[in-house]
C-alpha cells in the first residue's frame, strides 16, 4: 500500500516537531526514518498510525486520505519499542488479542495464531507468559500481534533498541526475511544508522523536523545531500574541513596547510570538504601528518591523524600496518572520495564534477 505525506506539519503549542514533510513510500517498500533524538521521526510515525493529529497537510494511504480516520480504520499495525505485551496472557493470548477485540470467532483466531506462530517460530512458546520469555522472544510476540491482523502497513518504532548487540543482528535478519515473505509496506523508526543501512530499501534522514534526504542507503552514504547527512551517516563519521576553493590550474580546496585538487565545476569561495575515513590513504609523497591515536578493531585499524596545519582527520587502515602513535607519515585524499558542501547554514552538497551531457 502506497503512503504519501503531503506538506505535513505537526506543532505542539509553539514548537514545530515536523516541518512541511513531503514523502512518498511505494507499495511494499521497507523505509527507515532515521535521525537523532527529537528529529521528528517518531511523531511522523504516530501521525501515520493515527495516534497524533496533523496540524497541516495530508496523509494518504493508498487512495484514501486518512487525516481524520481513527487508528483502527487505517489497516495499519504498530510495534512499539516497549513491546507492550499483556503480562497476564500467554503468548497465544497476546497474539490473538487484536482478533478477539474485533470479534473474530475462536476457531478462526486459533488458526491465525497457529499460522503466525509458525512464521515467527513461536510454536513452542504459545503457552508461556511474557515474563518467561527472552527479549528477542518478546519482540517476536509483539511482531506476531501485529502480523496476525494481516495489515497492509507495518509501523515499527525502534523495536530492537532494548536488545543486546548479538540479538539485534539476529532480529535484523529476521525482519528482512519477514518483509521479503510478506511483501507489505514497512516503516521503521530508528536512530541506529546500521539498522537503517542494512534493512531499508530507502532511508529518510531527518533533523530538526525537516527531511534532509530520502534515498537508497548507498546513495545516502556515497552522495549525502548536505553536511548534516554527511556527518550523521557513517562510522567513523566523515571528515569535514572548512576552507576555501581557489583557482590554481583548476579549482583547489585549501585548509590547514592542505591543498586538494577538485573537479572543474567547483565554484570559488568558502566551502567545506568532506572525505570518509576509508578515502584517507598513506602515501610516499603526500601531505605530512602525525599519528595521534591508533585504535585496533581486529579486522582494521582506526587512525587519528593531525596535519602540519592542525587539521584532524580520521582514517580507516588495514589491521597489519604496525602503526604507532607519534609517527610522522604522509597522506593523500582519494580524489574519487571527495565531497564538497556549501559554507552556509544549509550546507548543501556541491557537485564539483560537471554533469555529463544527455545523449
Amino acid at each position: 500500500m502506497e503512503v504519501i505525506f503531503d506538506q505535513v506539519v505537526k506543532r505542539f503549542g509553539t514548537f514545530t516537531a515536523v516541518h512541511g514533510l513531503d514523502l512518498a513510500i511505494a507499495p511494499g517498500e521497507f523505509v527507515a526514518l532515521l535521525g537523532p533524538s527529537g528529529c521528528g521521526k517518531t511523531t511522523t510515525l504516530r501521525m501515520l498510525a493515527g495516534l497524533e493529529t496533523l496540524t497541516e497537510g495530508t496523509i494518504r494511504v493508498g487512495p484514501k486520505t486518512v487525516n481524520d480516520l481513527p487508528p483502527g480504520k487505517r489497516d495499519i499495525a504498530m510495534v512499539f519499542q516497549s513491546y507492550a505485551l499483556y503480562p497476564h496472557m500467554t503468548v497465544a493470548g497476546n497474539i490473538a488479542y487484536p482478533l478477539k477485540k474485533r470479534g473474530v470467532p475462536a476457531a478462526e483466531r486459533a488458526a491465525k495464531v497457529k499460522e503466525t506462530a509458525a512464521i515467527l517460530q513461536l510454536e513452542p512458546l504459545l503457552d508461556r507468559k511474557p515474563k518467561q520469555l527472552s527479549g528477542g522472544q518478546q519482540q517476536r510476540v509483539a511482531l506476531g500481534r501485529a502480523l496476525v491482523r494481516d495489515p497492509q502497513i507495518f509501523l515499527l518504532d525502534e523495536p530492537l533498541s532494548n536488545l543486546d548487540a548479538k540479538l539485534r543482528a539476529h532480529m535484523r535478519a529476521e525482519l528482512i526475511e519477514l518483509h521479503r515473505r510478506l511483501g507489505k509496506t514497512m516503516v521503521y523508526v530508528t536512530h541506529d544508522q546500521l539498522e537503517a543501512m542494512t534493512m531499508a530499501q530507502r532511508i529518510a534522514v531527518m533533523s530538526g523536523g525537516h527531511l534532509q534526504q530520502f534515498d537508497a542507503p548507498e546513495t545516502v552514504y556515497n552522495r549525502p545531500a548536505n553536511r548534516f547527512v554527511a556527518e550523521f551517516i557513517g562510522t567513523p563519521s566523515m571528515n569535514l574541513l572548512d576552507g576555501m576553493v581557489e583557482m590554481a590550474d583548476g579549482p583547489v580546496f585549501k585548509a590547514a596547510g592542505l591543498t586538494v585538487p577538485l573537479g572543474p565545476a567547483a565554484p570559488q569561495g568558502p566551502a567545506a570538504l568532506g572525505v570518509r575515513p576509508e578515502h584517507v590513504r598513506l602515501s610516499d609523497d603526500g601531505a605530512p601528518a602525525t599519528i595521534r591515536l591508533v585504535e585496533p578493531t581486529g579486522h582494521e585499524t582506526i587512525v587519528m591523524l593531525e596535519t602540519e596545519g592542525g587539521a584532524r582527520l580520521t582514517a580507516r587502515m588495514p589491521a597489519n600496518l604496525g602503526l604507532a602513535m607519534g609517527t610522522l607519515v604522509a597522506i593523500t585524499l582519494d580524489p574519487e572520495g571527495l565531497h564538497l558542501f556549501a559554507a552556509d547554514d544549509d550546507g548543501r552538497r556541491i557537485d564539483h564534477h560537471p554533469t555529463p551531457a544527455a545523449p
